[in-house]
């Protein structure tokens, strides 16, 4: 019993032992990082990744709080948190255009012909001067950032070249830019809650709308279109990004580890992105859609007088430099 009695107190000294090391490693920082994509979207498992990697490169120094599906605030809410300093990281992309009108680059139409070229932008001389803009106007950092799927044209119709739109009657969202792109190109173009196109579609109110795959996918628009013309109109990236606030608390070693799990994060989501770009083309051909190749250049050509109409003037020498490359 007396040797019994002996082990069953090294076990509780080990284990009373065991929680004080646990304890002593919580972590001295956690990091709260709010957005609006859901739990399956590649920018909330991307989030999961950095804050996973950021755990493991400081040794459980600093944790990351995510937060999906708006829970911690809308978008503007969580920039503006981040200014004050009660949110410490979000993702967003051209809305930092109301600070820094530079974000305005992140969405151009026909300013990117490729996601090479996007890429390119994004990590060259423009995107590191897009990234300074944020961090001086907005006092938030850009970190990494995420691809967003192309948006495409669907129709019950193959469009193939601008001629083809001619009086198209088409969805677009109430941006000013898409509405009077969209009329260069020829079409018909108005501006409609996201929540009545379907409806609008099956009962021919309209007869196209444009939007990235994915949404294609989740809206069912393959029951009431029977087209998707890969106009690739619109290609975008969106911004991983930190208070410049809680960015400033960290040691250089610590900045070291955020970058580098979110070197990692980025990389995550181009894997999981390209992934979802050929699954919901995939699923959209196997429910009957049928997928059009266009003459791009044709497109980007007639868009280009709307486009550089529409954009501010300290951008506007950029667009006309991205349109001419």
């Amino acid at each position: 019993m007396h040797t019994l009695s002996k082990i069953g107190n090294t076990v509780i000294a080990t284990l009373a032992a065991g929680l004080i090391t646990t304890s002593a490693l919580a972590a001295d920082m956690t990091l709260k990082l709010g957005h609006l994509a859901n739990e399956q979207n590649p920018w909330h498992l991307a989030s999961v990744k950095f804050g996973e990697e950021l755990s493991r490169l400081t040794d459980g120094r600093i944790e990351v709080e995510v937060y999906p599906n708006e829970s911690l605030g809308k978008e503007i809410d969580l920039i503006n948190g981040m200014q004050l300093g009660t949110v410490d990281m979000t993702i967003t992309g051209e809305s930092l255009q109301n600070w820094a009108p530079m974000a305005a680059l992140l969405a151009v139409p026909y300013a990117y012909k490729s996601i090479e070229h996007m890429d390119e932008v994004a990590t060259g001389e423009i995107g590191d001067k897009i990234k300074q803009q944020i961090i001086e106007k907005v006092q938030i950092r850009p970190i990494a950032y995420f691809a967003r799927g192309p948006r495409d044209l669907t129709s019950n119709r193959p469009i193939a070249s601008p001629d083809d739109l001619k009086g198209l009657k088409m969805r677009v969202p109430n941006v000013p830019l898409f509405v009077d792109v969209w009329k260069a190109l020829g079409a018909n173009p108005g501006p409609m809650a996201f929540s009545e196109v379907f409806t609008s579609l099956q009962n021919g109110t309209i007869e196209a709308q444009e939007n990235p795959l994915a949404l294609i996918r989740s809206a069912n628009f393959n029951e009431v279109q029977s087209h998707v013309n890969m106009t690739e109109h619109v290609r975008s990236w969106i911004y991983l990004t930190i208070a410049e606030s809680t960015w400033n608390k960290l040691s250089e070693d610590d900045q070291a580890a955020v970058m580098e799990a979110a070197a990692t994060a980025q990389a995550y989501e181009r894997e999981l992105f390209n992934a979802s770009l050929e699954d919901d083309r995939k699923y959209l051909e196997e429910h009957g859609m049928t997928f059009v190749e266009v003459d791009g250049p044709a497109f980007q050509a007639k868009a280009k007088d709307a486009v550089l109409a529409n954009v501010n003037d300290e951008i506007k020498p950029i667009v006309e430099e991205l349109f001419s490359n």
